[in-house]
Parts: structure tokens; sequence; C-alpha cells
């Protein structure tokens, strides 16, 4: 069995230089994900969620991301899961994305703030069926007995529903945008000196830098 610290890749598909990005994060971030699709990189828009709660210890899952709007990252969860509990104490967080494929990385740090419900509505009712009764039937994080009380309350809500393709949004359901104020792209390269270019927001303005790797 190989050891972990035996595990190596060297990077050389690409290079980063502040003098090819564009001025502003979130369109150099929409060019590199459209370049990620165009790659058949599987799931480009599956993202960390790193939030922090109020004993500064953090947490991260895996997210997808449902958009970019108005400069913003969107997702979608249930509000009373664990996320959602912590985003409403702390809107700060973070979100990663890795692309393998590409050699590439981008982290972003801003703040979380609510869809208005209008606008998770609309996005709740063009999810498929099965996933609108999931949303239902799913009391996100809570601990339960077994998976028979999911499959339970799926048959009851199923019932309930009988005859509706379109489900009205569950009321602690629904979507954040998420606001940048640090966007860095890595950009994965020989001998593990990567390139990293950084945007960070001074007094309204994006500033890009390089990072030593």
């Amino acid at each position: 069995m190989k050891s972990i610290a035996d595990l190596r890749q060297d990077y050389s598909k690409s290079s980063l230089e502040v003098a090819n990005v564009l001025p502003d994060p979130v369109a150099q971030f929409e060019k590199w994900f459209q370049e990620a699709l165009q790659a058949g990189v599987p799931e480009p828009n599956a993202m960390n969620l790193a939030t922090v709660n109020e004993q500064g210890q953090p947490s991260g899952r895996i997210v997808l991301l449902k958009g970019v709007e108005a400069k913003q990252f969107l997702f979608f969860t249930n509000y009373q899961s664990h996320k959602g509990l912590l985003l409403e104490k702390n809107p700060a967080c973070a979100l990663t994305f890795f692309w393998p494929e590409l050699e590439r990385q981008v982290r972003i740090e801003g703040i979380a703030q609510r869809l208005d419900a209008q606008a998770s509505e609309a996005y709740f009712q063009s999810r498929p069926r099965s996933s609108q009764i999931g949303a239902w039937a799913s009391p996100q994080s809570s601990v339960i007995e077994s998976r028979t009380i999911l499959e339970q309350r799926v048959q009851q809500l199923e019932k309930r529903f009988d005859g509706q393709e379109v489900l009205p949004k569950p009321h602690q359901w629904g979507g954040y945008a998420v606001t940048p104020s640090m966007v860095e792209f890595w950009q994965g390269r020989p001998s593990r000196l990567h390139d990293r270019i950084v945007y960070t927001q001074i007094d309204g303005q994006w500033k890009i830098h390089r990072l030593a790797p």
C-alpha cells in the first residue's frame, strides 16, 4: 500500500499571469468556469462552503453553486440546517472550487445574505419534483433514528401533494448570495511553484496581486 506522504503530482498544464487576467474577479471566475465546462470537469459547480461558529470553530461541506448573478455567487439550502444556522449568526464564509483536470483552484471569501423569497421559490419550483419532495421531507442536519423516517415522510408528502407537479417552497428553504471581498485564482505549476493571483477589494475597487506559492 502506497504511503499517503508519497502521493505526488507535478502540474504543468498552464500558467497564470497578472497581465492576462480580467480586471473583475467574477468575470475571471466565469471565464474559468466555462473552460471547466468545456474540459468536461465533473460537477464544476461543486464547491466547499466554509462557515465559522461563535467559538471560531470552522465547518466545511460540499454544496453546489447554482448561479452567478449581480457579481454574487448563489447557492440554496435549508435555513435550519447546520450551515444555515451558522450563517444566520455569522454571514462571513468562504467558497473553494477545485478542478484537478485543469490543475486549478479558486478561493472566494465574502458575506452571505439570504435571497428574497420570490427568487428562492422560483428556483425551488424549477427543480425536479423528487427534489422538491426531498426538501420538504428532510429536517436537514437534525438527528433521526433511521432512514425509514425519511421514507415515511416522503410517502406522506406524496399523498399531500398528489397531482401537483410544482410544489410550494418550504418556509425553511431558500437561497444565499455571497458577495466576494477576496478571490484567489490558483494555477498548478511544476516544482510546487504555483501561480496565485489574488483580487482584494479596497475602497470599492479590485486590486490584483501575485502571491508567492
